[in-house]
Order: structure tokens, then sequence, then C-alpha cells
């Protein structure tokens, strides 16, 4: 069986790096489907599986405010990669963790690839990995992917994950009272129609902010004949992995 990993992050953070590392010679690239936006996807073989990695575009953010962020939203709510990376600048730490946060509104099977830690001990800065690991709920793992160091951790905790042996519990961001209450009178509306099959809240704040092209997507996605199985599916947003 292969899974599939999604990479995401901000651009110049070494997320093609780290892609061309982990699939080396086996990839390959195109367009996205209707985009002129490049399409980059290899193959990873660990010791225990294989996995088809997508490098998703390089964006600052996962709403619609181009094609770039389009595609990079669209295939990890709608495609649920099994795994997502999440690859920061160690040196620009607080700037990069905007899209994070974003991913952990959208699932909470990621993992945050902190890259870049060989400058950053140059400069003298000092990531405290298990901290930022509880305060997110998810695997934080510190990478240099130019210098090859932190992959082998990586690699098992892909593996881990993939086995359900990593609990997680993504942090979510909590909004001003009134957009919580907008949030909680729209959730049981948007899950007798979507079920399970996404986040009801990630939707709930896309509606909010007025994101007129998500609902497009949204409708293409209902419509499509795969979507009755899983709108029945176990939710995957916010909860817990376990062994």
């Amino acid at each position: 069986m292969t899974h599939t990993i999604a990479l995401a992050g901000n651009p110049n953070t070494g997320k093609s790096t780290l892609f061309n590392l982990l699939t080396g010679l086996k990839q390959h690239t195109g367009n996205w489907p209707g985009k002129t936006v490049l399409r980059a996807e290899g193959e990873l073989k660990t010791e225990k599986h294989v996995y088809t990695v997508i490098d998703l575009p390089g964006t600052y953010s996962l709403y619609s405010n181009s094609a770039d962020e389009e595609v990079a939203r669209d295939y990890i709510i709608f495609e649920k990669p099994d795994i997502t990376l999440v690859v920061v600048d160690a040196t620009s730490l607080e700037r990069n963790l905007n899209i994070a946060l974003q991913v952990l509104e959208m699932t909470d099977q990621a993992i945050l690839c902190v890259n870049l830690i060989d400058e950053a001990r140059k400069k003298g800065i000092h990531i405290d990995k298990d901290a930022l690991s509880k305060q997110l709920g998810i695997p934080v793992i510190l990478i240099s992917a130019r210098e090859k160091i932190g992959i082998i951790q990586l690699l098992k905790t892909i593996d881990q994950m993939t086995e359900g042996k990593i609990e997680t519990q993504a942090f979510k961001i909590k909004y001003n009272q009134t957009v919580e209450k907008k949030i909680k009178q729209l959730e049981p509306q948007i899950k007798q129609i979507i079920g399970n099959a996404l986040p009801a809240r990630w939707v709930a704040l896309r509606i909010l902010d007025g994101d007129i092209k998500l609902l497009d997507s949204l409708k293409s996605y209902i419509q499509n004949p795969d979507f009755g199985a899983e709108k029945h599916q176990p939710a995957q947003g916010g909860c817990c992995h376990g062994a």
C-alpha cells in the first residue's frame, strides 16, 4: 500500500531541497489539472513503507488569494494526504508558523519540520522542540535538508505516524467570542451536508471569511461520485490517533 505525504510551507524554507532529498531521482513534474502551477511528485521508500510525496507550491497562507494557495489548500483538504509535512525556516520560526497553524485547522496528521537548523545554531538561535511539540500537539523534528541532519528521525516519525503509533492533538486557534458563536451555529448545518468528509470547523471559518473560490471547490467536491462514501467515514480533523 502506498501512502501520501504532502510538503507544505513558505517559499525559501528549503521545502524543495527536502523533497529532492526524500525522493532522489524517483520524481516527475507536470502541471496541476487546469492550472499553470507546477506539480512535483516523487516516491519515498523507508524500511517499512512506500510513499508518494507531493511538493505543494510554496505559499505564505492557505487561503484563495492566488493559484498557488488554492492548489495547496485544495490538495490538503480534499485529497487528504496521510501526512502533511510543514516545512519552516528555523531562523524565521515565528513568521513561518502562520502557515503551520492554518494546516492544523485542516488536519491533525501533520509533522512540523524545522529546517535550516544548522543556520539557526550558527546565529545562536535555540529551538525547544519538545515545548513546541507540546504547544502544537504534533511531532516537531529539527532538520537540515541541505546537511542531511535529522532526516533519519524524520523518516522514523513518518513511519510511526503512518502506523498510528503517534498521538496528535493538533492546536486549534480560538477566535473571539462572536466568531466562535457563529462557528458553533454553522457547524451542525455543515455536518448535515458533508458529514465527516471535511472538518466542519474549518469549512465554517472559510464561509465566515466569504471565501467564494472555496465554496466553488466545495460544490465540485460534493458532486464527486466518491463523496457519499467519504461523508460517512470517521472524522479525522481534531481527533487523536493512538497506537
